[in-house]
Order: C-alpha cells, then structure tokens, then sequence
C-alpha cells in the first residue's frame, strides 16, 4: 500500500476538505483527489463522500482511518529505528566477563540515557566486516598485527593497557607468591585453550613467548572459563593468564590465586575501532568518555609486542 496515498487520505479525513489537505501537503488539490480515488480504486470502497461543507468519511472510510493513522505511526517508527541517534549503539565486546565488557558497564552507568545493543563478535576480521557493513558501530580489538593493517576507512584509539596476571590453583608452585616476575615463570606450563591461531590476541602471546621464553599451552577444546578454572584448581603443575580486569566467580573450594606479574608487566592492548563516517552522535559520546577514563598508566615497566606500539 502506498504511504503516499494513506497519508494524503488523514490529511484530508482530519480537514475534512481536499483544498486545507493539499495545502498540508504542499501538492494540488487535484493531486489530492487522484490520490484518493487511486486509493478508493485498490480498497474497492467509497471513503469519502463529497457534500457542500467538504468532504465526509463513508463508513467504510471511517473504519479504514484507525488502521491508516497506524500504517503511518509503523513508517516513522521504521524510520526511526535506523536513523543515527535514535537506534541504539551496537558495540563489540568480545566476551561477557573481559575489559571491552567492564568499560561498556562504566559508559552505561556514566550515560544511562545511551541506548545500547552489546555483542559478540570471534576475531577482528569479523568485527571490521561488521563495522564497514554498518551491523555494528564499534569495537574493541587490539590492533596493528603485522600483515592486517585495518582498512583506511576504519579508525581506532588506544583506551586500555590492561595488566595480565597469573592464575594457579592452590598447589602450585607460585601460588604463595604476591608477585612473579616474567622470567620465573620460565619452565612453567600456562594453558590457554583459547588461543586459536590467526587471531590477534594468539599474535599478542606468541610474542609474549618469543620475547621471554615462556611455556603457553593452547592443547585440548575450549570449553569455557569454568571448565578452565576447575582444571586449574585441580592442577598443579597448570597455570594460566588472565587480564586484570576479567570478572571471575569460582568455588570457594577452588582456592584460585591471582598474582602481579612483574618486571616487566605485560599488558594487552584494548583499541576502540570504528568507521570513520559513522555519524551516530551517542559513538563520539563513547568516544570521549573511554578517553577521559582511560588510566594514565606509564610505559615504564610494562611490555607489549612492538607492533602495539606503532
């Protein structure tokens, strides 16, 4: 059904003349009149009836006037849904419980009235397809992989060097300590089942093993993080690592320590990226707000692989 004609129909139910209905609508009063009949013509009824004061609803015009003023309240709400600043913000977090998941919560609490889409997407390959397709409006990635520059239209900036720390069950040999250094945890087995090859997170830690010769495991499928810590609880000679600011809950019974690692610390790299024509308004909101919270953390005594670092 044409909008055109449905909304040329309450404009003229409403005046009740064709003439104050064309005015409204800045066309004829005889595009008025052929927009009726055209439509009269496909319901195959009578919807106005013409008299000496104008024009009146038949019955079966004023039956059809409810339905018509909702086919045009669904219109602007279609609309609406995909206008800029109206739908909500669709971001990228990678995972429920990680950093990109905790600096989401902060902007919310910050800007309640920003409405929000919150997703998961696997690698960054996906996120940029989602992000130049227009599916999502940001994402967080760690950025600069050699060989995968992202594409010209895409923009990022650095909101998070966010610490990695050791996690041991309670038998393991490090697990009185209240900090490691890198080079002790030379010889010791770190089992990340999450690594998959390709991604940038897997680049990240193989060279965090080139640099400093450390043992990192990724055997066996991934089956999530209470599996994990369940098998890291129950293994002593198992050690993994976890960001800073990943949100775990565990048994009691488990007795998990997480420890510093120091001298140096390393730190995953957490870069906001986006298109750069994205003209969402709540975007630059959460733009500004990552870059007034991000912590003034000093490069001294921290490592991340150098091509972080261009």
């Amino acid at each position: 059904m044409d909008l055109d004609t449905v909304r040329t129909f309450v404009a003229a139910a409403d005046a009740g003349q064709f003439q104050e209905a064309a005015t409204e609508l800045a066309i004829t009063q005889q595009a008025v009149s052929k927009r009726i009949a055209t439509l009269e013509r496909n319901l195959g009824v009578r919807l106005f009836t013409r008299t000496a004061r104008g024009a009146e609803l038949t019955i079966d015009g004023q039956a059809f006037l409810p339905h018509a003023r909702e086919l045009l309240r669904v219109a602007e709400r279609a609309v609406a849904s995909v206008h800029a600043g109206r739908r909500p913000l669709r971001v990228d977090v990678i995972a429920s419980r990680g950093a990109a998941s905790g600096l989401m919560r902060g902007f919310h609490r910050a800007h309640p009235d920003v409405e929000l889409d919150v997703l998961m997407l696997f690698d960054i390959e996906g996120a940029v397809a989602a992000i130049r397709s227009g599916a999502i409006d940001a994402s967080f990635r760690a950025v600069g992989v050699p060989g995968r520059p992202l594409p010209e239209d895409i923009a990022s900036a650095r909101v998070l060097d966010e610490p990695l720390q050791l996690l041991t069950g309670p038998a393991h040999a490090l697990a009185g300590a209240r900090s490691v250094t890198v080079a002790q945890l030379v010889g010791h087995r770190i089992w990340m089942p999450g690594l998959v090859p390709g991604t940038e997170w897997t680049a990240y830690y193989d060279d965090l093993v080139a640099e400093f010769g450390l043992t990192i495991e990724a055997t066996g499928p991934n089956f999530g993080s209470d599996v994990l810590l369940d098998t890291i609880a129950d293994t002593p000679a198992l050690a993994t690592f976890m960001g800073e600011q990943t949100r775990l809950v565990w048994p009691a019974g488990h007795g998990l320590r997480r420890i510093p690692v120091t001298d140096p610390t390393p730190v995953y790299p957490h870069s906001l990226i986006w298109r750069r024509d994205n003209p969402h308004p709540a975007l630059t909101t959460l733009r500004d707000h990552l870059g007034s919270a991000r912590p003034d953390r000093p490069d001294s005594g921290t490592w991340k692989p150098a091509w972080t670092r261009r």
